[in-house]
């Protein structure tokens, strides 16, 4: 149904109107623009939902697969995609066809370039392509994670210079994703999503869509509060990070195991919440978001040496992994200089196969710069995948008693569930443990 022709029948009625009636009535289409780690479950939960769905996306291989009912998400079901098929859902890559949806989600990626500022030429490029096939009756809901203002100062503009207006002909929302890959404790359904609407009217409409998506709906007073809340729950875990990860390296000049302390710690019942130490941060999100924040505050004069601290102990992460490797090498009377190194988990969590950001990508690239012979094996990432900033020709390594003796070192990045620990345990030489899953303590087990 085209929502813009229905509200014209009736000029007592609005447009916010009819296109809140017609997404309670499962008639408005949904279209989602970016079928990634976080568009591809959007829009298959709208189809799931009852809606008829319309993914875009630029990348060929994406539509093709989708086409056939195929996956390229580890943690997404081909199943689901055949399911949401049978229910009209379809990809394209025809941004020419966007008037056809009533509700348009963009979940674009948004990274930072080489100054580590916000890169939002993906979004921006997208809405201006976007611009000349938008009409009234549409609502636009930006779920790329950003700073502050965004929505009011880059998309609105652009939604209005055709002559559309936002609140009247148009709508305009911010509801943060919550996408958690691999997560299996929480259905999409089950996770609250904040919307933030940039007029009353947008944000009325904004709650009744993605109240047909999730049981709880929690409306804040604005896009821009939508927009900070998002990046509060990522600096709240980087910033956490970072304090476990300076522990660690405090831990481990005393001889004590960071790990140990904090399942300690963590039987309190009040007043504490564990976080673990890592190699590094990894995601799109914690990396990245925070630098969004700073970014922005530095236009109001304000600086968030908070914030940038636990971006720098976090950062060098990599460099602390590395020298435990170097001490654990020399102890061994072997250089890093043409040592076998095997990483285990390309992936920057366990269990799935998301490479974003990821610190493993890191620690190879420095080992490969000081001349070790770097593998990996991950049982989610089978090839090494394209990379805008890195780039390894490498395949994943099986697993077996030969190839783990064949390493000089095996550098546990991702604890993946599916590797087998007992194996590694029995047959590589030297492990360097940064997660902590090795908690008995062996001669040849380092801790990092």
């Amino acid at each position: 149904m085209a929502v813009a022709a229905e509200a014209r029948r009736s000029p007592r009625t609005t447009t916010a109107d009819h296109l809140v009636d017609a997404i309670h009535a499962r008639k408005a289409r949904i279209g989602v623009v970016g079928l990634g780690y976080v568009g591809l479950p959007a829009a298959l939960g709208f189809s799931e939902a009852g809606f008829k769905v319309t993914g875009f996306d630029n990348d060929p291989m994406k539509i093709a697969r989708l086409g056939r009912g195929q996956s390229y998400i580890g943690h997404v079901a081909g199943t689901r995609i055949s399911d949401a098929a049978g229910h009209g859902f379809e990809a394209s890559g025809d941004l020419g066809r966007i008037g056809e949806a009533d509700a348009l989600l963009l979940c674009l990626p948004t990274p930072l370039n080489a100054h580590r500022e916000p890169d939002l030429r993906f979004v921006l490029d997208t809405v201006d392509s976007m611009a000349p096939h938008l009409r009234a009756g549409q609502v636009v809901c930006l779920e790329s994670t950003t700073y502050p203002g965004t929505t009011e100062e880059e998309l609105l503009p652009r939604l209005e210079a055709g002559g559309l207006r936002v609140g009247t002909d148009i709508f305009l929302v911010y509801s943060p994703e919550r996408e958690d890959p691999g997560n299996t404790a929480y259905r999409a359904e089950d996770i609250p999503r904040v919307v933030g609407g940039v007029t009353g009217s947008c944000a009325r409409v904004g709650v009744a869509l993605y109240a047909a998506l999730v049981r709880e709906v929690v409306p804040v007073s604005s896009a821009r509060t939508a927009e900070l809340t998002k990046l509060l729950e990522n600096i709240h875990r980087a910033v956490n990070i970072g304090l476990v990860n300076e522990l660690k390296i405090v831990a481990d000049r005393m001889g004590i195991d960071i790990h140990e302390v904090i399942r300690a710690a963590a039987t309190k019942p009040f007043g504490f919440v564990p976080y673990q130490p890592g190699p590094g941060l990894g995601g799109h999100c914690i990396p990245i978001d925070p630098f969004y924040l700073t970014w922005k505050a530095r236009q109001f004069g304000v600086n968030t040496r908070f914030i940038e601290l636990a971006g720098e102990v976090n950062a060098a992460m990599p460099d602390f992994v590395i020298g435990k490797l170097t001490e654990a090498l020399n102890r061994a009377r072997k250089p890093v200089n043409g040592a076998r190194v095997l990483v285990l988990g390309l992936a920057y969590k366990p269990n799935v196969d998301d490479t974003r950001e990821s610190a493993s990508v890191v620690l190879m690239e420095k080992l490969a710069r000081l001349g070790a012979i770097v593998a990996y094996s991950d049982p989610h990432v089978p090839e090494f995948p394209p990379m805008r900033d890195h780039r390894f020709d490498l395949a994943s390594l099986e697993l077996t008693a030969k190839t783990l003796a064949a390493q000089d070192c095996v550098l546990l990045a991702t604890d993946h569930d599916g590797f087998d620990y007992d194996l590694i345990a029995r047959h590589a030489k030297l492990i360097v443990d940064t997660r902590g899953h090795y908690r008995e303590p062996a001669d040849h087990i380092v801790r990092a």
